[in-house]
């Protein structure tokens, strides 16, 4: 049992170290418990019963962990480049993420910015790659702010 349990510990701490256990959903929850449970009736000298929360919970994760690694069916073809968008673009874009105007002022830019990284900051609970993009979006709409107002 001590064996099991250091495994179990183990594979939570590789869990936690890849970042897999970074944001858990409520069936994500209640799958754990399904397993933990399963895995206390096994241990405890009735495997039947308990095999049947542990091969549920195992069913669950196996399915979701196929649905994030299927690849996306409109793949471009190989040999076909991206195409970067228009810079007209990116500030559209830029300006919706921030929820802004294209015309708002660098200190809106900079307070919707705040608002924002507040709530995706990874300290928070967020991702990187979102706070890396709503970064991208205040450098995007300060530029275009910086540059429309060389140009009057």
């Amino acid at each position: 049992m001590a064996i099991f349990a250091m495994l179990l510990m183990g594979l939570a701490g590789w869990l936690i170290w890849t970042g897999r256990l970074q944001r858990m959903s409520g069936k994500d929850g209640m799958a754990l418990g399904l397993a933990i449970v399963g895995a206390v009736l096994a241990a405890k000298g009735k495997p039947v019963i308990g095999a049947l929360p542990l091969i549920l919970s195992a069913g669950y994760f196996a399915l979701r962990i196929r649905r994030k690694t299927r690849p996306l069916s409109r793949a471009p073809k190989s040999g076909t480049k991206p195409v970067p968008p228009a810079p007209n673009d990116a500030v559209a874009e830029a300006s919706a993420l921030l929820g802004l105007p294209r015309d708002a002022d660098a200190d809106a830019i900079r307070a919707a910015h705040r608002r924002l990284i507040a709530s995706v900051h990874p300290d928070r609970g967020g991702t990187e790659a979102l706070a890396a993009k709503i970064n991208a979006a205040r450098d995007t709409l300060l530029q275009h702010h910086e540059n429309a107002k060389g140009s009057r």
